[in-house]
């Protein structure tokens, strides 16, 4: 039985106590957070969990065998730090730091304990996002042009970070997992309308080898949720929209096709090809609970996770790239995704 101590019960931590609670093999058996009233509600649905106002409570319990953080990003690596000093493994929530430093130091010390680190990346554990990595990877949708997303709605407004940092990790985190290269380059446009506060609305575009880029648009002041994704391929195009209850996941087998001479723009003809659509069947299962199985597997196993620190920290280096190029109105900043050594 794996024991797992949860960090934050305020937005997300609910989410995480609840599956893990209901994961075979694994039981939460101490919550902490610094607020009593949010404690007052982890007692009332399960009145067998030790509460503490105090994570050190965690880090010294040593029935405790893993630690799940969810807090906000400027407190992850103190406290992910801690718990892997401790011999705790770690799931952390997105993002995984507040700069590639920070993962860094993190990816070292679980290596050098032989400890799990994973990154909360929900959306890689969904089944949509899981059938978009099979399409590509079998070549289904030939080869991939462009990935084009908008993750928009009113609110919530973060104090300690930006929009890019709260709704475009998801994006980035898919696109990592899914596409079948990595960026070399972003340009980021974004504006705050709070005054002193972060930006609440960015433009992404990420630049790839070859004829790939990806768009992102998010946005805390739209007058409607969007959540709606594009990938296009020589052969077929995705729609992915997380907000529909059934058929989140669109293959449209629509294309172009080139006659004539390529060389000659007056030469060339564009045809239009135009197929049928379907759906593919998906696995509904939660993702949380998804992600929370492969994290209890590979404590006990010792396999590499989908989502590790050094898919945290591919993310975080984007993320910092971006906001870098933020400030100075959409410059091209150059990334470095080299891996950590191990």
């Amino acid at each position: 039985m794996i024991n797992i101590g949860v960090i934050g019960y305020g937005y997300w931590g609910p989410n995480l106590v609840r599956n893990f609670s209901d994961i075979p093999g694994a039981q939460v058996t101490m919550v902490s957070d610094f607020k009593p009233e949010l404690l007052a509600k982890v007692q009332t649905r399960y009145p067998k969990i030790n509460l503490t106002t105090d994570c050190r409570d965690i880090f010294s319990d040593p029935k405790i065998d893993a630690v799940a953080i969810a807090t906000p990003v400027s407190t992850h690596f103190n406290l992910a730090l801690a718990a892997l000093q401790a011999g705790k493994h770690v799931l952390v929530e997105k993002p995984m730091t507040v700069s590639s430093e920070q993962a860094m130091r993190l990816i070292d010390e679980a290596q050098k304990r032989n400890l799990v680190l994973m990154v909360d990346h929900t959306f890689v554990y969904t089944g949509a996002v899981r059938k978009m990595r099979d399409l590509v990877s079998t070549n289904a949708l030939g080869d991939i042009y462009y990935y084009d997303s908008v993750r928009v709605n009113l609110g919530l407004f973060q104090h300690d970070v930006n929009v890019i940092w709260d709704l475009a990790v998801h994006d980035l985190s898919i696109m990592s997992y899914v596409l079948p290269s990595q960026p070399y380059a972003v340009s980021a446009t974004g504006m705050s309308h709070v005054p002193g506060g972060p930006e609440n609305i960015a433009y992404l575009t990420l630049f790839f080898e070859g004829n790939l880029m990806a768009h992102i648009h998010v946005n805390w002041l739209a007058p409607v949720k969007v959540r709606r994704t594009l990938i296009g391929g020589s052969q077929k195009m995705i729609v992915f929209d997380d907000l529909e209850p059934s058929e989140k996941l669109k293959i449209y087998d629509k294309g172009i096709t080139l006659n004539g001479n390529t060389e000659s723009l007056y030469q060339m003809l564009i045809g239009y090809r135009t197929g049928d659509m379907w759906a593919p069947h998906l696995d509904m299962t939660e993702a949380l609970r998804t992600e929370g199985l492969h994290f209890i597997n590979c404590i006990k196993t010792g396999d590499r996770p989908i989502t590790d620190g050094e898919a945290g920290l591919q993310v975080v280096r984007i993320l910092e790239a971006a906001t870098q190029s933020m400030k100075k109105q959409g410059e091209l900043i150059e990334l470095n995704l080299a891996k950590v050594a191990a």
